[in-house]
């Protein structure tokens, strides 16, 4: 039997059902009325349920979701998806200009995309795992806090039986088995994006992004919001409407993951990466699910050309400009921030987030997981190996987390050999894709193709070319 993940409306329905309680609607009527019919909760960490509902239960699951996208939203004032109110609400909003900083080098997208590598690496064998069960695989290693990726070698059979590595990584994401970057969305996204600007510049559209995904996104690639957004798109939905439609997770991390490539390419720039991410990120998202994008772009282009030991913190207040101050994920950063200036011991920091939002938000929900990041990189001043290792160990999306910390993180310090060996030794300089013909890629090819894409200068091969190893 085919259960496909992300789709299913009587799964959809406990989903959306959470999501209008966290963004401002009242759906306690709605979830009585699904719960008199026997309809069940969300699966917590699968994408699906085990077995299928009747089909009156999934008829009234569908009717269910268009009755709770109708709901008004007490929240609706502050926390605008579209672009120009949002830019109202930020009294603080950067000029949208370049620079007179010199551009970064290519070497400096090379650490860049080698961080986010590594720390997709590093989090990759714990995705999915609860936050006790990290702590437990790492100190059975001796490996807490974290210091490096993790190892089974030394792991008890009883630790390893009751909390089982990620399944899909397990034979790839491990200290003893890496050979090279496996295949992730979290770089896959990149890679599309770097497509995106090659074929469309930086002015695309969003249907330029749907076009994209269509002609070279396998929708088993895909999951969350992004399998939603190709459903609809499949249906006939236009953009920005493949947001909303019957898609609960419009607010989780996956625009977020889509972010890097905005950044890197509007050096110095905030104002300008953070619309270029709003672009992308209302194909599939809304309100703070597009926030997190727009705010992990904008600390990017400023750590692109940012300087001196404590440039980190701010990166990440300039992405606080581009982000409505009074909406949700704006205070879930503040507080994060709050937090890492207030605690030397950083196991604490993660309680108090996990205490905050554990209880009523997913764990790809882009709240959370923001909050941790910024959390992470502020307690480890912007240093690459206390960032992404905190960002790691502090649970939730694990390898979306170090992907974008270790990004941010190598950002800065300017130059691939900056990040230590025990790191970057393991990729050797090649990444998987199933993304057009960018499979077995060096990070130096990337790293020259965004260049060129930054600075938008001739070349005369194509982009696919100039990446061939």
């Amino acid at each position: 039997m085919l259960r496909l993940t992300w789709v299913q409306p009587e799964d959809l329905i406990g989903h959306e059902l959470r999501q209008a309680a966290l963004d401002g609607r009242e759906p306690s009527r709605v979830a009585e009325r699904w719960q008199a019919a026997g309809g069940r909760e969300a699966p917590l960490r699968a994408g699906a349920s085990t077995e299928p509902a009747s089909r009156y239960l999934r008829t009234l699951a569908e009717d269910l979701l268009d009755e709770l996208a109708d709901l008004p939203s007490r929240l609706e004032e502050d926390e605008p998806t579209d672009l120009e109110k949002i830019k109202s609400l930020c009294p603080n909003w950067p000029s949208d200009s370049r620079t007179s900083t010199p551009p970064p080098a290519p070497t400096r997208y090379e650490a860049a995309w080698l961080g986010r590598a590594v720390g997709c690496l590093l989090g990759k064998p714990v995705e999915k795992l609860p936050l006790e069960a990290i702590r437990q695989l790492a100190k059975a290693t001796g490996n807490w806090p974290l210091t490096s990726y993790f190892t089974a070698r030394g792991v008890p059979e009883d630790l390893l039986t009751a909390h089982p590595w990620n399944r899909r990584s397990a034979t790839t994401s491990l200290a003893e088995n890496i050979d090279g970057m496996p295949e992730d969305d979290d770089l896959n996204y990149p890679l599309l994006n770097l497509l995106l600007l090659s074929r469309h510049g930086q002015t695309f559209t969003t249907t330029d992004v749907a076009h994209l995904w269509l002609d070279e996104l396998p929708p088993g690639r895909t999951f969350t919001a992004e399998r939603i957004a190709h459903r609809n798109l499949l249906l006939g939905i236009e953009p920005p409407h493949t947001a909303r439609h019957r898609n609960p997770f419009r607010e989780w991390i996956g625009a977020h993951i889509r972010a890097d490539v905005h950044g890197w390419t509007n050096p110095g720039n905030p104002a300008a990466a953070a619309e270029q991410a709003h672009r992308d990120a209302t194909l599939t998202h809304t309100a703070n699910g597009v926030y997190a994008a727009m705010f992990t772009a904008a600390v990017i282009a400023q750590a692109a050309t940012a300087t001196g030991p404590h440039a980190i913190h701010t990166c990440l207040n300039t992405g606080l400009t581009v982000i409505p101050p009074d909406s949700r994920l704006s205070q879930a950063i503040h507080h994060a921030i709050q937090l890492a200036q207030t605690h030397d011991d950083f196991d604490r920091i993660v309680d108090a987030l996990h205490a905050t939002y554990s209880p009523t938000h997913h764990w790809v929900h882009a709240i959370p997981n923001t909050a941790l990041i910024t959390a992470a990189l502020t307690h480890a001043n912007g240093d690459f190996t206390g960032s992404i290792c905190r960002a790691v160990s502090g649970g939730w999306d694990t390898d979306s987390n170090g992907a974008t910390t270790g990004s941010i993180a190598a950002l800065l310090t300017g130059t691939p050999a900056a990040l230590p060996d025990r790191w970057t030794a393991p990729l050797k300089n090649r990444l998987a894709t199933s993304v057009a013909d960018f499979n077995g890629t060096g990070f130096d090819a990337l790293a020259q193709l965004t260049y060129v894409l930054a600075h938008d200068l001739p070349h005369s091969l194509t982009p696919l070319e100039a990446t061939r190893p």
